[in-house]
């Protein structure tokens, strides 16, 4: 279905004006079936992320460097992390370098927690499962292409 009849507009502008409006719809249609999905294991898609950020990094993190690898820029990264703590899955921990200074870690049940959610890859690749791989690339670019304008 075509973003004309997904939004009820008959006509746009120009195909550029069409093309960022179906930027932002598709955002948001991607970012319903991902919470979705996140909202089943009781995290939203900034805790994920933040989760994602402390596994990769393998070290505690200080919430400035977690904030600095985030996807969302706009997040309030400690509110964040201090919901994550209540949930068991991340801890603070005294910084190796400065030990005034707190940084975060994940837990045991955090990297559970991760690990039930990469068995779900498959299931979160398969929201783009219509575009072949060619196509994928060629998205990657010309979306790589918008943000250096």
């Amino acid at each position: 279905m075509g973003i004309q009849e997904d939004i009820n507009q008959s006509k746009f502008r120009n195909e550029h004006q069409k093309a960022g409006i179906n930027i932002i719809y598709t955002f948001n249609w991607l970012t319903e079936q991902m919470k979705n999905l996140f909202e089943q294991h009781g995290l939203t898609s900034q805790q994920f992320n933040i989760l994602r950020i402390l596994r990769g990094a393998g070290q505690p993190l200080s919430t400035l460097q977690i904030r600095q690898r985030m996807l969302d820029k706009m997040s309030d990264t400690s509110r964040i992390v201090d919901r994550l703590i209540l949930k068991g899955v991340v801890k603070k921990v005294t910084s190796k370098t400065d030990k005034r200074l707190v940084d975060v870690s994940i837990t045991d049940k955090g990297k559970k927690l991760l690990a039930k959610l990469d068995e779900h890859q498959d299931e979160m690749d398969g929201v783009l499962s219509n575009l072949s791989d060619s196509e994928a690339k060629t998205l990657n670019k010309l979306l790589d292409k918008i943000r250096q304008s």
